[in-house]
């Protein structure tokens, strides 16, 4: 069975990039980093085979409850089918931590397709994987953590050489507003979204698509304990006891969601 284009365009809220896009001058408004306007972007999407195997490491009951309970803010088969994630692929998922959310579907996906599922917590260290030869490789939710100490570059190169050419980098990221200094705002785990198109393609990458479809418009990016304070991590108050949210104010964040996070597909051209 074949998901029809448009409907998967509407599904996933999707634009693609231009190669021509990718390559314009940056913006001055975050330290060089820039983001597509939308008058340069198209809502054409290819059509994508529905994968019942991921539709079943999805759904299966293997999964942590905990896990499944957050599949309705995750959207974890619409984002990896918008991502390009395919039977038989060698994956490596970038410091996949001690929950490993996306670890529980992409590694029995991988192995009841003839892939191969690879974790990598150092990645200048090893990248698990021959030069050239992983086919996906996905990050989540760790480019604040990168921008803070320099890790950014290094570790974007690695994942370029250790992608095949035409291999995916998939990217999934807390979201602060534009223009905004990364420096200034990475503490509380949000950055740009276009600090991480400008780096990724400092690295040769090129940004093939981007999604709305982890966007959430309740999130104003400004809570007292960064994007913790937000589900599922639900601060409540400072490590040292201080400042706790009242009752009240505890439901006002919960209300609110999961964090505005954006969806990139880039690519390592051939």
């Amino acid at each position: 069975m074949r998901l029809a284009a448009f409907g998967l365009a509407a599904l996933l809220s999707t634009v693609a990039v231009t190669t021509a896009t990718a390559q314009s001058q940056p913006s001055p408004q975050t330290d060089g980093a820039w983001t597509p306007p939308r008058s340069a972007l198209s809502s054409a999407m290819p059509t994508f085979e529905e994968d019942t195997a991921l539709k079943a490491a999805v759904a299966a009951e293997t999964r942590p409850a905990a896990d499944r309970a957050r599949d309705a803010a995750r959207h974890p088969y619409e984002a990896l089918t918008f991502w390009g994630l395919t039977p038989g692929m060698t994956v490596v998922e970038i410091e996949p931590g001690g929950a490993s959310w996306w670890r529980h579907i992409l590694e029995p996906y991988a192995a009841a397709t003839g892939g191969r599922y690879v974790g990598v917590n150092r990645p200048l260290e090893s990248m698990g994987v021959e030069a050239g030869s992983a086919d996906f490789i996905l990050v989540a939710r760790a480019f604040h953590n990168w921008s803070r100490d320099g890790r950014t570059q290094p570790y974007l190169k690695a994942f370029y050489a250790a992608l095949k050419p035409g291999g995916v980098l998939a990217v999934e990221q807390h979201r602060s507003a534009e223009g905004l200094n990364v420096a200034d705002v990475a503490s509380t785990g949000y950055v740009p979204e276009s600090y991480v198109i400008h780096e990724a393609q400092n690295a040769g990458f090129v940004l093939e698509a981007r999604s709305e479809l982890n966007a959430n418009s309740k999130d104003d990016h400004d809570h007292p304990f960064g994007v913790w304070t937000l589900p599922p991590v639900r601060q409540s108050q400072a490590r040292d006891g201080s400042g706790a949210l009242t009752p009240d104010q505890r439901a006002a964040f919960d209300a609110i969601g999961e964090s505005d996070r954006m969806t990139l597909r880039f690519r390592k051209p051939e």
